[in-house]
């Protein structure tokens, strides 16, 4: 489909992950991740949702061969999942270290350091307020 402009089917991309601690988790992901505040609605009841953005997101699918390898690299083992679904979010960043020091003292717990990866990236996991594992990752260069 070169030179034919074509209005993509979806726009844009929204992971909804609930929690028990709203503060918290916004603690982490918007005041030490960096995610910018897009917008946000409160509802009857006491709910509340902050929607949250990056500039560009990806949908990776991954089978369980795949996502047992990504734990063993980044972790050393299988890591333990405490939600029913194998799901992770990975968040890229220019340092590695850096992101995973501010989410370390921001609450996260630290599931495994900063290791590099076989396929060249610095990569960290975390265990975010609501149990979500979530990776940090620095892009080296070629392998």
């Amino acid at each position: 489909m070169t030179g034919v402009s074509v209005t993509p089917p979806v726009t844009q991309l929204r992971l909804v992950l609930e929690t028990d601690d709203l503060e918290a988790a916004l603690a982490l992901y918007r005041d030490v991740l960096g995610l910018r505040e897009r917008e946000a609605h409160d509802g009857p009841g006491g709910a509340r949702v902050v929607i949250l953005e990056v500039p560009t997101a990806t949908l990776e699918l991954a089978n369980p061969a795949q996502i047992a390898y990504i734990d063993e690299v980044e972790v050393g083992r299988p890591a333990a999942h405490s939600y029913p679904l194998t799901v992770r979010i990975a968040f890229e960043v220019p340092d590695a270290a850096a992101a995973a020091h501010r989410l370390s003292a921001g609450g996260a717990h630290v599931v495994a350091t900063p290791v590099e990866t076989p396929w060249r990236s610095l990569n960290a996991r975390f265990e975010a307020p609501g149990g979500m594992q979530i990776t940090v990752f620095e892009e080296l260069g070629p392998a």
